[in-house]
């Protein structure tokens, strides 16, 4: 089972760029209703694909630094990673199907 792990400014960059696997990072906040539904969702992809993909979590008013850095300007926004690069990003909550789709294109690229 995967837990997720929550990343600061201080160690998301290394996080991403330091993974052999490709990284889905989930930006949320505390006080988002949205991040709170996909929540249970992205606990799913995390458990599903353990082994085949990272996933961290970061509170973007906890990560000031890295909010700014990936433009991100509503929550949750999830960015998915391969070598370090972003190559797929998502704004809002969706689906179980609709991300593992998103995360077969990631996987298998």
């Amino acid at each position: 089972m995967s837990k997720i792990q929550e990343l600061s400014d201080a160690d998301l960059e290394t996080a991403v760029q330091n993974s052999e696997l490709p990284v889905l990072v989930d930006f949320s906040a505390t006080w988002c209703q949205p991040c709170k539904a996909l929540a249970p969702t992205i606990d799913a992809v995390a458990q599903e694909y353990d082994g085949k993909l990272n996933v961290f979590k970061v509170d973007i008013d906890e990560a000031p630094n890295a909010t700014t850095q990936f433009g991100i300007s509503g929550v949750p926004t999830c960015i998915f990673f391969k070598t370090g690069k972003e190559v797929d990003r998502f704004m809002g909550n969706l689906d179980l199907r609709s991300i593992k789709e998103r995360v077969e294109k990631v996987v298998s690229a």
